[in-house]
């Protein structure tokens, strides 16, 4: 299906909505000017490391005394190197960044205008986007590198694709579950049985005919996403393990990440609790308002056999994998809640509703929640760690591609 382009004015007009919002913020956060938080502190200590030089010599990559990949660090020292602007100038390329990744989202080429609004109104209600745009902390970066790699993954530039999730690799660890997600989706759909006759008369012939022409499993497209979920090796190599020892010693560092074949599966029961609470219900108010007001509906269609299996899968693995730490909203929600028994209950229903929205059909939003959920095991319990994922959900949504079941569904024919 061709893809229509939107209307000018409306690009205007959304355009000029958008810069308001950031226009805002920007006034709002004392134009970035205010002092640092939480962990802007350390952040912006490492990346005056970084700041000595354009390049930073190899010793400096492997011990410079955090967490995660280095490349936000480089790109901050560099800023200070050049321009001598303090911690407002990575805070301000992250705001950019930002206003970018939302505009990506906005002038997402689809014609139905409500859909597209609607998706940027979904980014934007996530708690943790438009704060840590302003802040000199990662995830921005990071984020800007995932949503382009999906950019032109879904236009077949695989090299620009491959280039882009390496980047995002060396931004944050966990964005290895992007491409990973990718390969699994294009693998799995290379080795199911052949296509039902409903499921054909979805698939746009000139794309269909274009993935006959290559081996589906051994394509350019396969290739480089291998190659870009390869890259991670390179920087455990590096570091000689999954982060600098020097990040590894803080007294603030996970347990979990201590330890290379260490894992807690609470953490990911977690994660699905946020993208029910972060995700799913916002997508539920917005796009589909109507079940609000005839809830028996859903709920008549909700009781399936897989639903109640899903369930109860559910409640054995929160009762196996009780969670003990955790950070967030989430979190704050729960410790209003007069035990932790009714704690419990709500993160159990947030994940619950989260498994049951994307246990539908095996597509990319699948795999894309599958691999995040299976990483997170090596992840803290924290809300922000969504950030990513629901950045690429509303960006699929908007380009009505978030539920699709074939690689063929997901290009873009207007490659523009």
């Amino acid at each position: 299906m061709e893809i229509k382009s939107q209307n000018p004015r409306f690009k205007v007009f959304f355009f000029f909505a958008i810069f308001l919002v950031y226009f805002t913020v920007f006034f709002i956060e004392d134009k970035l000017a205010f002092a640092p938080v939480w962990d802007e502190t350390h952040f912006w200590e490492t990346s005056l490391r970084f700041s000595k030089s354009l390049i930073p010599d190899l010793s400096l990559l492997r011990n410079y005394g955090q967490l995660n990949t280095p490349l936000p660090f480089i790109v901050f020292g560099a800023l200070e190197y050049l321009f001598k602007g303090g911690i407002f100038a990575g805070r301000f390329l992250n705001f950019i960044l930002s206003f970018a990744i939302t505009c990506t989202i906005g002038f997402s080429h689809t014609a139905n205008k409500k859909h597209v609004i609607l998706a940027v109104l979904g980014l934007l209600l996530f708690p943790y986007y438009l704060k840590y745009s302003t802040l000199l902390y990662t995830d921005i970066i990071a984020t800007f590198f995932v949503i382009y790699g999906f950019w032109f993954y879904l236009r077949s530039l695989n090299i620009l694709s491959s280039i882009a999730f390496i980047l995002a690799i060396a931004s944050r660890q966990y964005m290895l579950v992007f491409p990973v997600s990718l390969v699994a989706f294009e693998i799995y759909n290379a080795v199911k049985p052949k296509f039902s006759k409903h499921s054909a008369k979805h698939i746009n012939t000139a794309n269909d005919n274009q993935y006959k022409k290559q081996s589906p499993i051994l394509s350019s497209r396969v290739i480089m996403l291998f190659i870009a979920s390869l890259s991670i090796g390179g920087w455990f190599l590096l570091f000689g393990g999954i982060a600098p020892q020097s990040g590894l010693n803080l007294s603030y560092a996970p347990k979990v990440q201590q330890s290379l074949f260490a894992v807690t599966p609470a953490s990911s029961l977690y994660f699905l609790a946020c993208v029910g609470l972060h995700f799913v219900m916002p997508e539920l108010l917005l796009f589909h308002t109507r079940i609000l007001f005839r809830p028996w509906i859903a709920i008549r269609k909700l009781l399936t056999l897989k639903n109640l299996l899903l369930a109860v899968a559910l409640i054995l693995l929160f009762a196996l994998f009780p969670l003990s730490h955790s950070h967030g909203l989430l979190t704050k929600m729960g410790r209003l809640l007069p035990n932790d028994f009714l704690q419990l209950i709500l993160y159990y229903f947030f994940a619950l509703i989260a498994a049951v929205r994307f246990s539908r059909r095996i597509d990319i939003a699948f795999w894309i929640l599958l691999v995040n959920c299976g990483l997170m095991m090596k992840a803290y319990s924290w809300d922000k760690y969504v950030l990513p994922l629901a950045v690429v959900f509303w960006y699929l949504k908007s380009i009505n591609r978030l539920d699709t079941q074939t690689p063929e569904q997901m290009v873009l024919t207007n490659k523009s």
